[in-house]
């Protein structure tokens, strides 16, 4: 068991590696200057210089993604003297714990990961996903919520109505529901809940769950809001999951020990809901679970289509604007969540199915 948990720490650590890498080159080999990005277009030869040596763009690629990695890495080695040192340990920038002295001037240290400045607001990248994760964490989890009970409940009513019209009728929706591209449907959904039915429904096209009235007398709640992104983003997963607990739920039904109850005269809704049901859920677990990962990073167009000020509503903003430290901060985010709800799905695995630990 010790093997197959470093196992699995192992490739989440490389995985994430490998993310991070792939970002950072990424956005390092895009055009433009961020230090006129900064300044504007009446920024001065001297002071355009001065914020690239700030910023250390100065330095060579293989320089800055060494210093990247140090300011990510929880545990890092600074220079605590000398202010001209490229790995120097400002406070303004790092929330840093010194452990123990490297040499004269480097220390290692404990700290949060650094994720830089936006080059437009000024604001930590940290401090800008702080604000706005919560959003999307809220809109992930009521969208893998309306998907898990709703589509537990149709996919056992359609096996036990097999072959039916209802049966027929939620597979059609299944195949559609997976087939349907997330800001295709954000854009449909929102304009015939929002502008054709939008008296009748009383739903905004945008909107966030915290709004200021009109007189700026207050913050209020608007749950509203959240019903249209909501369905939208659980579009996929719901069909998914009508699928899996159909499917699952026709297999259950073909065991021995289900056969068994019915001959001993079991009420037929008890025989469904207390050991059918149960032991047809396991399939739809694992796909929730997966899921929910997936829906923290397919936000991006259903936040901006709708106005969701969350992670994807922050990422196609800076994106117009070019603010590379805002992406690349909002992407490790998405990026880190995924890798660690999936090393803690499959961790689970290995304890519930030790046959899982032989692979």
């Amino acid at each position: 068991m010790i093997n197959f948990l470093l196992k699995r720490l192992l490739y989440a650590f490389l995985i994430l590696w490998g993310v991070i890498t792939v970002v950072f080159f990424l956005f390092n080999i895009l055009p433009g200057d961020p230090a006129k990005m900064m300044l504007g277009q009446r920024s001065d030869i001297s002071t355009v210089e001065s914020i690239r040596k700030e910023l250390g763009l100065d330095k060579s690629k293989a320089l800055q993604y060494v210093k990247y990695l140090n300011d990510l890495s929880p545990l890092s080695i600074h220079n605590n003297k000398n202010k001209e040192s490229y790995f120097y340990l400002d406070s303004a920038k790092y929330k840093a714990t010194p452990l123990i002295n490297v040499t004269g001037e480097n220390v290692l240290v404990a700290k949060m990961p650094y994720l830089r400045r936006s080059y437009q607001s000024k604001k930590q990248v940290s401090d800008i996903i702080a604000e706005t994760l919560p959003n999307t964490f809220i809109l992930a989890v009521v969208s893998i919520l309306f998907a898990s009970i709703l589509g537990v409940f149709l996919g056992v009513i359609a096996a036990i109505k097999k072959d039916s019209l209802f049966d027929r009728a939620s597979l059609f929706f299944s195949a559609f529901g997976m087939s349907l591209p997330s800001f295709f449907a954000a854009i449909l959904i929102g304009w015939i809940f929002a502008f054709v039915l939008g008296d009748i429904t009383g739903l905004n096209l945008t909107g966030n769950l915290y709004e200021i009235d009109d007189f700026g007398e207050g913050v209020h709640l608007q749950l509203k809001n959240l019903i249209l992104p909501a369905f939208t983003l659980g579009i996929r997963p719901l069909a998914i999951v009508i699928q899996l607990s159909r499917n699952s739920m026709l297999d259950v039904l073909s065991q021995d020990y289900i056969r068994t109850a019915k001959a001993k005269g079991l009420p037929f809704k008890r025989i469904i809901w207390k050991h059918a049901l149960k032991n047809s859920l396991s399939p739809v677990i694992t796909a929730i679970s997966g899921w929910f990962a997936s829906l923290m990073a397919g936000v991006v167009f259903i936040e901006y289509i709708f106005g969701w000020k969350g992670l994807g509503f922050v990422i196609v903003d800076s994106l117009n604007k070019y603010d590379f430290p805002v992406i690349i901060g909002c992407v490790l985010t998405i990026s880190v969540l995924f890798i660690i709800i999936n090393t803690l799905v499959d961790i689970l695995y290995g304890i519930f199915d030790p046959r899982v630990r032989i692979s």
